[in-house]
């Protein structure tokens, strides 16, 4: 058992970082594809709205499917769709089929992502200690193995289609070889021997009005951190170049600065769970991104811009994983469901922040529009008890629900 659990880990950080690959595969192709096409930058902008909604389309699709089907059939039924739709965007010649390429990738891209979310979650619980964290660090490194295929293949001589079609074939392949690895069905609460509802914190099978209603609490939080995340990645390098007036190659190094914190933060944040709890992490995280924001937002130095940057990534690090997990350990049974309503919301802010930022920017300055991202972080930071599901928790019983 044992090792089938340890390939089963292994398997789910080859799908985060299959899900990381394909995602960044599109985003560094970009600028090829808006050539290709011939489209502006406000008309590109408005089509990867259409890629966000596929993806929260396919968020809500798969994880009933994951529940009722299970992992092995769910999540390399996403990898290989994602794979096999990468090379859509690249093929299209007008915006009318790039509008229903990106639906269809970024719906294929959401059915992998809570798949294999909602697989973690088994994972982790079959575990008894937070594994999620790593899991998500893992993302960011198929980003990294992406952009390094990419200029690879085009210092190769290849197309950028060429390059997407390669890249979905090994796609492809790496999914269905990961697929033994995986385990078969979810996790039975009513047969979990002594983890009852009352020792895990999971709520029975059959979730109840009120546990439904703390899903969707965790949905709105999950919405907060990514608004904050999406913001940040869009923002963080015109920050220091239209605020502090920083070089282009200096300001790039904002939005660097922010996502290695975060990609740091997600490897420590599993070890900071099981020794401190969820709840701790999620309260002090969120605390911790709304001073390194607000340092942005009001420090006139580009040392505290840095600085604030970084303190905002690691902030946010761990949150998501939190929020993703007690979703998932809320009721056993229905685990892939309460991950897609968690990831779907947060999602809309993750597309959303961006906006909201930009529209704040009407009204005040750009720095000043931030104060709104400390905000959210405060309340969310207020709102950490959510995690608790009993009163009589211990710091390290909070962790998440498969401790023991």
């Amino acid at each position: 058992m044992e090792r089938s659990l340890r390939a089963a880990r292994v398997a789910t950080y080859v799908y985060f970082v299959l899900c990381g690959t394909l995602m960044g595969a599109w985003v560094v192709h970009i600028p090829a594809v808006e050539e290709r096409v011939g489209v502006s930058h406000a008309t590109l902008g408005g089509l990867l709205v259409l890629l966000g909604l596929g993806a929260f389309a396919g968020m809500q699709v798969a994880g009933p499917l994951a529940d009722r089907f299970g992992a092995r059939v769910v999540v390399p039924a996403g990898g290989v769709l994602c794979g096999a739709t990468l090379i859509l965007p690249g093929l299209a010649r007008d915006p009318w089929t790039l509008a229903g390429a990106l639906f269809v990738f970024g719906f294929c891209n959401g059915v992998l992502d809570v798949s294999m979310n909602a697989h973690a979650v088994h994972v982790e619980k079959a575990y008894g200690r937070p594994v999620m964290s790593g899991f998500h660090a893992t993302f960011s490194v198929g980003g990294v193995i992406a952009a390094l295929f990419a200029a690879g293949a085009a210092s190769a001589g290849l197309t950028p289609v060429a390059s997407m079609a390669a890249m979905g074939a090994a796609g492809i392949v790496v999914a269905l070889a990961s697929t033994r690895a995986l385990l078969p069905t979810a996790p039975d609460a009513r047969n979990a021997g002594s983890d009852s509802p009352a020792e895990t914190g999971a709520a029975p099978a059959g979730t109840s009005g009120s546990a439904k209603g703390r899903i969707w609490l965790l949905a709105v939080l999950a919405l907060m951190v990514m608004l904050c995340e999406g913001a940040a990645n869009d923002w963080s390098a015109l920050h220091l170049k239209d605020v502090l007036g920083a070089p282009a190659g200096t300001a790039a190094f904002a939005y660097g600065t922010f996502a290695a914190a975060m990609t740091i933060g997600r490897l420590l944040a599993d070890r900071l769970v099981a020794r401190f709890g969820s709840v701790a992490i999620l309260r002090h995280g969120a605390a911790m991104a709304a001073a390194g924001i607000t340092l942005v937002a009001l420090g006139p130095w580009m040392w505290a811009a840095f600085l604030g940057w970084a303190l905002f990534g690691l902030g946010l690090s761990g949150t998501v994983p939190q929020l993703f997990s007690a979703a998932g350990h809320a009721d056993p049974a229905a685990a892939g469901a309460n991950v897609s309503r968690v990831a779907g919301l947060g999602y809309v802010g993750m597309l959303a922040g961006p906006a909201v930022i930009g529209w704040l920017t009407h009204l005040v300055a750009l720095n000043h529009a931030f104060v709104l991202l400390t905000l959210l972080c405060v309340t969310t930071a207020a709102a950490a008890g959510i995690l608790r599901t009993g009163a009589d928790r211990t710091p390290h019983d909070e962790l998440a629900p498969a401790g023991r």
